[in-house]
């Protein structure tokens, strides 16, 4: 087929498969139906939620097939796929062969992105991945953005669906875009105006094959970027995808960093948030763009995603006061790193976010000494690695979870004298996790951090993280006696 032109594209009449029934398929195919496309929806379940989805779009005209219908329906001549749909799937693989062409719904929405009144071009994206911090720090940036006058949101795998950013009825000045490696990897055309990888570690590596293959889709967001490729000056693969990117001429690499910055670069100094990238006569000078106590919790890995949502704005030309406010004004959503309650001299983190364990080692290096709670599903995670970094800070371990056996293994090897209890087996939801705040509590002294940072996912004794989170915080109350 050939392609519909990118700033004003006509779906009229086109055959168009929309693989998947979640919320991203759902708006795709109401936006391409939208514009005339003849839509067919398939997914490979059946159940009653999906049913139901079904029924609402068929409604409108869509037509979906599940179960076993969810195959390359006749005379299609592109597919948008939901994110989650891997790359091996049968469906892509007939595509292959009939050489339909596979978007996902970034790759639509950039194609559909119209012209800002008076500009002529349409609004600019700043975009952010990452394997952990993306939404924080887009919505550190969004909120940046705003303090500076900006009509904005956070958008993408976070907050406003892309979709609906790029057709809102009153336009957007500039977008901060969240963009899982799902969504680069089918988002060939995307050209962001700045990019920010904030690190790399290993994730998602059964939907990506290799690691090679996950940083590859991590480094497309760097494709075409016009001003700033922003990376972190710790993690050495998050430059070399720079190095390897094709950018616009005069874009520039500004690295982020917790040290005092060199040219070029963002920093730490004095307890201050400085930027020597984006000011005149960078080799002399910098500009202060607020405290580390304007970061909201301070702790490193989050001073770390302050400082590249400020790269990102100033790349776009805002003020460093603006800055400032916005990283003031800036709340955090719940589960990540925050702070529960305090019973007895001891604080109570909720920190359920952290599913993985590049996450968890940021949340463990912010505390010391901490009684730990962890385990759950390792999605194929090793631990050695986290344990000998986090060893010294342990009080104690509370592991629950399937897979708690590989982390009371690290922590044998490179943790012994650290006290380990382990949570019953079989207990789930509410009265597994009070009894694990129980336990966590009788290891603990005054002045310690009980810290919820699983390192696994959730889905083995809770519904997800979310729901983890907010049990962990229920018990916490029950302790305190509220």
């Amino acid at each position: 087929m050939t392609d519909p032109d990118l700033t004003n594209p006509d779906f009229g009449g086109l055959p168009v498969a929309v693989s998947g029934l979640g919320v991203s398929g759902i708006s795709a195919a109401r936006v391409l139906h939208g514009l005339g496309a003849r839509v067919t929806v398939v997914d490979g379940g059946s159940g009653p939620g999906l049913v139901a989805r079904a029924a609402e779009l068929e409604a409108l005209g869509v037509t979906v097939r599940l179960g076993d219908g969810a195959s390359l329906p006749e005379g299609t001549e592109l597919i948008v796929t939901s994110p989650g749909w891997a790359p091996d799937s049968p469906l892509f693989a007939a595509a292959e062969a009939a050489g339909v062409p596979v978007w996902g719904d970034v790759e639509l929405a950039w194609r559909l992105r119209r012209p800002l009144p008076g500009t002529g071009e349409p609004a600019p994206w700043l975009a952010v991945t990452g394997t952990n911090g993306k939404t924080t720090t887009v919505q550190m940036l969004a909120s940046i953005l705003t303090a500076a006058g900006r009509r904005t949101a956070a958008v993408g795998n976070v907050g406003v669906s892309v979709l609906d950013a790029v057709l809102a009825e009153e336009p957007y000045d500039v977008l901060a875009v969240e963009l899982s490696s799902y969504q680069l990897h089918w988002a060939p055309s995307l050209r962001p105006y700045s990019a920010a990888v904030l690190n790399l570690a290993p994730d998602h590596l059964d939907w990506h094959g290799s690691m090679e293959a996950y940083a590859a889709d991590k480094g497309r967001i760097y494709e075409g970027n016009v001003v700033a490729c922003v990376y972190n000056l710790a993690d050495p693969a998050t430059e070399a995808l720079v190095r390897e990117a094709d950018v616009e001429e005069g874009c520039r690499a500004i690295g982020f960093g917790l040290g005092a910055p060199g040219p070029s670069n963002f920093g730490v100094v004095d307890g201050l948030l400085v930027d020597r990238a984006f000011v005149e006569d960078r080799a002399k000078n910098a500009a202060e763009l607020g405290a580390v106590e304007d970061v909201n919790p301070p702790a490193p890995h989050n001073i770390a995603n302050a400082l590249a949502a400020a790269a990102l704005a100033r790349s776009y030309g805002v003020d460093p006061k603006a800055v400032r406010e916005g990283l003031r004004a800036f709340r955090p959503d719940a589960h990540r790193i925050a702070e529960v309650g305090v019973v007895r001299e001891v604080a109570y983190i909720d920190d359920s976010k952290a599913t993985n364990t590049h996450a968890a080692a940021a949340s463990l290096a912010a505390y010391r000494p901490i009684v730990w709670i962890a385990g759950g599903l390792a999605k194929g995670a090793t631990f050695d690695d986290l344990v000998q970094g986090a060893a010294e800070r342990l009080r104690g371990v509370v592991l629950i979870g399937e897979d708690r056996a590989l982390i009371r293994e690290a922590l044998e090897r490179h943790a012994p004298d650290v006290p380990v209890i382990e949570a019953a087996e079989g207990q789930t939801g509410a009265v597994a996790m009070a009894e694990v705040v129980r336990t966590a509590a009788s290891l603990a002294r005054s002045g310690d951090t009980v810290l919820l940072a699983p390192a696994c996912a959730s889905m083995d004794m809770f519904t997800n993280y979310g729901e983890r989170g907010d049990l962990f915080a229920a018990a916490v109350r029950e302790l305190a006696g509220e």
